[in-house]
């Protein structure tokens, strides 16, 4: 009992610095575009995911952005121009490179209680407090990134439109 105390101390601590060092990262070392945040072939621009249900159930997990004040809304909205959804995207990354970090550190869990429970307790870490969050950046991420490129070249027509005008 007090090896399984000790574990839900070790997530509890990993899940609280996890959230202030992933905060403190740069968002310019995290690229939409570049390894290993673009799409793998093998998830078929998302079609992978909406085979698993994502629409239905994402929305249903927690979001750390509604609780923590000091995170960036995970939320579109009216009027956000492409710079801010490439940020978004950028979060993204972000948020998946933690849980990606987390899934590496719940080997600790093992350590902590070395048996076939230590086992169970890390897979359940693994597969339900993080993969399904790590699914959730893949799902999100292109779309962001989609309708970023959709404003920025809307926002070039305009401005070209603008420019094309005889006064």
């Amino acid at each position: 009992m007090l090896s399984f105390l000790w574990c839900l101390l070790y997530v509890t601590v990993l899940g609280i610095l996890s959230h202030y060092v992933g905060e403190a990262l740069p968002r310019e070392w995290f690229r939409a575009d570049a390894a290993p945040f673009k799409p793998y072939d093998w998830e078929q621009d998302g079609r992978i995911y909406e085979r698993l249900g994502i629409r239905r159930w994402k929305d249903h997990l927690p979001d750390m952005s509604r609780v923590m004040r000091d995170m960036t809304p995970k939320r579109l909205s009216w009027g956000m121009n492409a710079e801010q959804i490439q940020n978004l995207a950028a979060e993204t990354c972000v948020a998946e490179m933690v849980h990606r970090v987390l899934c590496v550190l719940s080997v600790g869990i093992c350590l902590i209680m070395p048996s076939g429970l230590g086992l169970f307790l890390t897979a359940v870490y693994i597969l339900v407090f993080n993969v399904p969050f790590i699914m959730i950046q893949r799902y999100n991420r292109p779309q962001l990134i989609r309708l970023a490129e959709k404003l920025e070249a809307r926002r070039e027509r305009i401005q070209n439109a603008c420019a094309d005008t005889v006064m």
